[in-house]
């Protein structure tokens, strides 16, 4: 053997001692755990208990082979990591639901349901720290359906189109134009909407309303005008509201088309269905579970929505139930006056303002929960 071998054996040798010394480290950390603590009575390649002991040891990989099937080659560290995770949201969810409900106290003690109630006097004072939430719920509950309801059918012919008539080239192009919007900052849409939506779009649509149902019974009490000529207005931060959220419907609502089996196009087609009977009697009614939850996640970005509904909602509480007037959302009070709170009692008032969105906002997840449901149910009673 050669001198430069010697010294390549010496060296191999030196390295595999090093990581049979860092081996036999982490073994026996492993092993001041109980859940390992066997693992100590396991032999090692260096003990000698008989030649049939030592070559099931070496067939079975020793007590890193024992370790992996302990650990069932990872999937119990990844259990245990994934229920960690679940366990850290849920206590996220009742933490931040415990905080603001504390600190919500005085103003609840105060005013107790007469804080949200439409019957009370609705004032919202300061500086005389009297306070109704009503206007705030009233405005973030009719500007998010009122987007909804407009939204939803855009949305979907949006998604029909894409997933089932468009080109291929003309369907990648605006796949990236739906997600880019889906993208685009609130506060980016504010600034659009302010200088360019409101006085070009909104403000000759309101005009028309009031001009047309302003004056019809029944109707008057929510198109009674006039409305102001900077189209600041419970329909602008609606109108703003169907363009955030009608990227986000469609998206989701296309994914779930394409992901509806060919074989049921197909066979609707050999019955002799159009393309608009499969698509509004087959396609539409199988996914009706994943294009609900399409809707809720729009409602939900239009609920909480808060930069965008503040630059083009008014932020008044005094415009009654008319969406032509200026108005004031759950989310856009808060954002405007908690860094300004004059009291502890306007800051506890704001507080609850927080602690009744966040139950509006688990009320309607869980009355969407419950349509899913009921879809699924009719659909597998089929």
């Amino acid at each position: 053997m050669s001198f430069i071998s010697s010294i390549n054996v010496l060296g191999g040798d030196t390295t595999q001692s090093r990581k049979d010394a860092k081996s036999q480290r982490l073994f026996k950390f492993l092993c001041a755990f109980r859940p390992f603590a066997s693992l100590r009575s396991l032999p090692t390649k260096s003990e000698r208990v008989g030649p049939g002991r030592n070559e099931r040891v070496r067939r079975d990989g020793g007590w890193r082979g024992e370790l992996a099937r302990r650990l069932q080659h990872g999937d119990r560290i990844w259990k245990v990591l994934i229920s960690a995770a679940a366990i850290a949201t849920v206590a996220l969810v009742l933490w931040i639901a415990w905080r603001i409900w504390a600190d919500s106290a005085p103003s609840r003690h105060a005013f107790r349901l007469k804080f949200i109630s439409p019957w009370a006097k609705q004032t919202w004072n300061p500086a005389l720290e009297k306070f109704n939430a009503w206007p705030m719920i009233y405005g973030s509950l009719m500007t998010s359906f009122l987007a909804l309801v407009i939204a939803v059918p855009f949305s979907l012919a949006i998604a029909v189109f894409l997933a089932e008539l468009a080109p291929p080239q003309l369907r990648a192009v605006l796949n990236y134009m739906v997600e880019m919007l889906a993208a685009v900052p609130s506060v980016v849409y504010g600034l659009w909407g302010i200088y360019v939506f409101l006085p070009v779009i909104v403000v000759p649509i309101g005009k028309a309303l009031a001009a047309t149902l302003g004056s019809v019974p029944g109707l008057a009490l929510f198109f009674r005008g006039p409305m102001p000529d900077s189209g600041l207005s419970m329909l602008g931060a609606a109108l703003i509201l169907v363009i955030m959220i009608t990227p986000t419907i469609t998206a989701v609502s296309r994914d779930v088309l394409l992901a509806i089996p060919h074989s049921q196009r197909e066979a609707a087609l050999a019955l002799g269905a159009t393309e608009w009977e499969t698509v509004w009697k087959v396609l539409i009614p199988y996914g009706l579970s994943g294009i609900l939850g399409a809707v809720i996640l729009g409602l939900g970005r239009a609920i909480g929505e808060t930069m965008a509904v503040t630059m083009v909602i008014g932020n008044t509480t005094g415009g009654g139930y008319s969406i032509l007037r200026p108005g004031y959302t759950m989310a856009s009070i808060i954002a405007n006056e908690f860094a300004e709170a004059v009291s502890d009692m306007h800051a506890s008032a704001l507080i609850e303002i927080g602690v009744v969105l966040f139950v509006t906002t688990l009320i309607l997840n869980a009355i969407a929960r419950w349509l899913v449901w009921r879809v699924n149910r009719k659909t597998m009673g089929r």
